[in-house]
């Protein structure tokens, strides 16, 4: 029997952010380990990018999620900017051995935010207009964005799966938005949030790495409930050290393969 409460008020409260400078630190330091490990270590080594590894993607979606939804008046423009990173980190990126090219995670995120905050705005307008043409409109769309996900999602860094990601998340997130929060009820925020899990466990093939790219998806969810209850990290992430780490330590990993004449 489907459970069907109005959300109370607290629910649409904005949640604290304090846990977005713990993420912070973890994210760079678990994302650290899984490319210094992938692509510098020996193969013994692997399980760590198979477990320790897997905690960064889910929590760097998360962030750009909870950003996207909680502390900026332009998710366009927050995307952007992360975007402006990846440019910087795709030279190095692609110099580390992959097959054929692939724009890496800044994308992904990215443009994972950009999707959803363009049909939740068209969806605003179609529900505020009640206007059939709208909805028309919004299902053309729908559909052509669908067809070229489908098309070039095998480009980017997690794929198809990890352009969807970021949607999902800010659709589990919905609820506790001020201005929508009190149209949802209980069963519709776990439904949101089971399908974000849902997608977090098809990301990787392993046991392993499932089990901690979900358990990493259901933390960030606890920090969405129990916000209030995060402490203040007591040294926050400089800016300019967590706006350059990325394509910075691609470029560094990049040196030592060079230096190992890795490229002979």
């Amino acid at each position: 029997m489907a459970i069907a409460l109005k959300v109370s008020r607290p629910m649409a409260q904005r949640p604290s952010s304090h846990w977005t400078d713990w993420g912070q630190w973890i994210a760079l330091i678990t994302m650290t380990i899984d490319h210094v490990v992938r692509h510098l270590m020996s193969p013994e080594w692997q399980w760590a990018s198979s477990s320790i590894g897997r905690v960064a993607f889910p929590l760097f979606a998360g962030m750009v999620a909870w950003h996207g939804c909680f502390n900026t008046r332009n998710p366009y423009r927050y995307a952007r900017r992360i975007m402006v990173i990846g440019i910087v980190a795709q030279l190095p990126y692609m110099l580390l051995p992959r097959e054929g090219w692939q724009w890496n995670v800044c994308f992904t995120l990215g443009l994972g935010l950009m999707w959803v905050t363009f049909f939740k705005e068209e969806m605003s307008r179609f529900l505020n207009s009640g206007n059939a043409r709208h909805g028309w409109r919004l299902l053309g769309l729908m559909g052509l964005s669908l067809a070229t996900w489908w098309w070039l999602g095998g480009f980017f860094e997690y794929g198809h799966l990890g352009l969807l990601f970021v949607p999902a998340l800010v659709l589990a997130m919905l609820p506790w938005q001020s201005e929508v929060g009190s149209c949802f009820n209980a069963s519709e925020a776990a439904l949101f949030m089971g399908l974000a899990l849902a997608n977090a466990a098809l990301l990787n093939t392993s046991i392993m790495a499932k089990s901690v790219t979900v358990a990493t998806t259901a933390l960030v969810f606890a920090m969405l409930i129990f916000s209030h209850k995060v402490p203040a990290v007591l040294y926050p992430m400089w800016r300019k050290l967590w706006l350059s780490w990325y394509p910075g330590h691609l470029a560094f990993i990049v040196l030592c393969l060079l230096v190992a004449g890795a490229y002979a």
